[in-house]
């Protein structure tokens, strides 16, 4: 099993690197010039490759995309997380491979190359922080090695956090020091670290507009596997909830698509705002989370906005055929008023795309806002729309993926409680894609989650601070 990852870890690197010879050994291949430079385009590859499939999987799992096309996981719509399916087993293949990468770098290549950086070995760092972030957020176990022992989500985070320090370390670049303090925001806040996740925050927002993102390239057979199914392909694969209409999709191209691959966000400076509000609603400080949201929604309006051609988008995929083409009005469920401005119309001419971060919310909404419960709602709801088609929403449900049967059938560590997915009662029992349509066309989502989240708010898989 060893030596099969071991001949992954190169394969991945042979086709990133464009190597001639398919036989290059491990010590070839430490001893050849620049070893470092090629290994960490290696990594880079391999982290837009679980980017995608973490995005996808994700955006399906959870309540913003329903599967509505023959592509991708017909039973994550349904909350069907088998430790069996192949889905479960690539999206952990893909986090363990960037894991096994970074620390190979780490331990072997780095060292073996005179001419390698401390910058690559700070960015090999954060491949292996972002891996054991994963590892955290969406599994219910990993092995911290390959084949080893199985480490719970706590411990993959608190890994995370020990990779990330390192990245600081050997970083001279004040922006990218920044994004790796927001890492660490982000892992503390999972880690329900309130003062731990306030100070990495706050350092962050030295650099006000951060903005670290994936790239993808479309001509080496690596595109942007959201674009391809909110825009590209068509039909679109992937139908989004009505109410989250208006923000898709994130990711579009102009002309050929195979050379106009959109990067895809992994920190950006909305998220430490978002954890300094949920901070100051745990310490019930109405007044500090309202000026954090405010923060949040100038930076949000300063982020660049896209006029796109998206007449193509008839939400055709086959699978459920009554989802919005009009400007209907869309009720959040069926407690709710109807809104408008949510469902566009895309016949109608070019649609604004909020490459980085969009939402409907506005100031005036915070503004009103005088309970703890009533704004914690809306930093959910703030999150959804601000991560949508990054691979972030299934965490703020509590919800965590098994272990595979792959691993488990390979590894004697694997105990089978960690072939058990994690979804909360909460969550188990909705239908969290479903919705209805009246006579006038108009749209009512049968639950809304973000109402949940708030009802449940001290159960121990959400809501970190609470």
């Amino acid at each position: 099993m060893k030596k099969t990852i071991i001949y992954s870890l190169f394969s991945i690197l042979l086709l990133s690197a464009c190597v001639d010879n398919p036989n290059v050994t491990e010590n070839t291949y430490l001893n050849t010039p620049h070893a470092v430079s090629s290994w960490v385009n290696g990594l880079k590859r391999q982290m837009a490759k679980t980017s995608n499939t973490v995005n996808v999987n994700v955006a399906i799992t959870s309540d913003n995309y329903f599967n509505n096309y023959s592509q991708y996981s017909k039973v994550f719509d349904i909350l069907q997380l088998n430790y069996f399916d192949p889905d479960v087993n690539a999206l952990q293949a893909d986090v363990q491979a960037l894991r096994e990468m970074a620390i190979f770098g780490i331990e072997k290549v780095h060292p073996s190359d005179q001419a390698a950086t401390e910058q690559d070995l700070a960015f090999m760092y954060l491949c292996l922080g972002y891996a054991n972030i994963l590892g955290g957020e969406l599994f219910t176990g990993l092995p911290e090695t390959t084949l080893g022992n199985v480490i719970t989500p706590k411990e993959n985070l608190e890994n995370a956090l020990e990779a990330l320090d390192y990245a600081i370390d050997y970083e001279t670049d004040t922006e990218l020091i920044a994004a790796y303090h927001l890492l660490k925001a982000r892992t503390h806040y999972h880690l329900g670290n309130q003062e731990k996740a306030i100070t990495e925050a706050t350092k962050a927002l030295n650099s006000p507009s951060l903005l670290y993102q994936i790239q993808f390239d479309g001509t080496s057979q690596l595109a942007n596997e959201m674009q391809n199914a909110t825009y590209d392909a068509l039909p679109n694969r992937l139908a989004p909830l009505p109410r989250l209409d208006f923000l898709d999709p994130k990711y579009y191209s102009v002309g050929t698509p195979t050379t106009d691959q959109k990067p895809v966000t992994l920190v950006k400076a909305e998220e430490a705002y978002l954890i300094l509000a949920e901070a100051a609603l745990a310490q019930n400080n109405i007044l500090t989370a309202k000026e954090n949201l405010t923060a949040l929604l100038n930076l949000v309006e300063q982020r660049p906005v896209a006029m796109v051609d998206d007449s193509g988008e008839t939400r055709n995929g086959g699978n459920r055929t009554d989802y919005p083409l009009t400007a209907v009005k869309v009720k959040f469920d069926n407690a709710s008023t109807f809104k408008s401005n949510l469902v566009l119309n895309r016949q109608e001419g070019n649609i604004e795309v909020k490459t980085i971060s969009g939402t409907h919310v506005k100031i005036t909404d915070i503004e009103n806002l005088t309970s703890t419960d009533d704004l914690l709602y809306y930093v959910y709801l703030l999150r959804q729309e601000i991560f949508i088609s990054e691979g972030r929403r299934l965490t703020d449900l509590g919800i965590k993926y098994p272990i595979s049967q792959v691993e488990q059938d390979n590894n004697p560590n694997v105990a089978d409680e960690y072939t058990i997915a994690q979804i909360p009662a909460f969550v188990a029992d909705k239908a969290l894609d479903d919705f209805s349509t009246d006579e006038n066309g108009n749209i009512s989502i049968s639950v809304d989650m973000n109402k949940i989240i708030v009802e449940n708010k001290t159960d121990n898989t959400i809501v970190p601070f609470f």
